[in-house]
């Protein structure tokens, strides 16, 4: 069973639209989809609407919450992210998780398809089509 962090990105995404692409994460089979306080605090901060703020509590029902975690410089294997991107690595790896789920192309576009301290990073349509492969 793939466990799936989800990046704040990911589930700002899902909330934003009723009918984002991005919410067939949800529906899958043999997935279990964690995120962080962290990760929830600002997508919620950043999505405009009270409904797409209720959609994302919803959304948030069906996804394993785990607490803000950090990771020390000496654990970061030379991987160059932005401060405000290590809580997500972090939280993908003290949750155990075999993937991290970001859209963010910018910052994590260099590591998508790699492996950061044994979690695969991938954007949300990569992972649903190599799902979709496979069933």
């Amino acid at each position: 069973m793939d466990r799936l962090f989800l990046d704040a990105n990911v589930l700002f995404s899902a909330a934003y639209r009723e009918d984002a692409g991005v919410r067939a994460l949800w529906s899958l089979e043999s997935v279990a989809l964690t995120t962080s306080s962290y990760a929830a605090e600002e997508a919620e901060r950043n999505l405009p609407k009270r409904e797409q703020k209720k959609r994302l509590r919803e959304l948030l029902q069906a996804v394993q919450l785990v607490a803000a975690a950090t990771l020390p410089e000496s654990a970061r294997q030379g991987v160059i992210l932005p401060d405000k991107d290590w809580p997500i690595v972090a939280g993908a790896i003290a949750a155990g998780c075999t993937h991290l789920i970001t859209g963010d192309a910018r910052h994590f576009g260099p590591y998508f398809s790699e492996r950061i301290a044994g979690v695969l990073v991938l954007p949300p349509a990569e992972y649903l089509r190599r799902a979709r492969g496979r069933s």
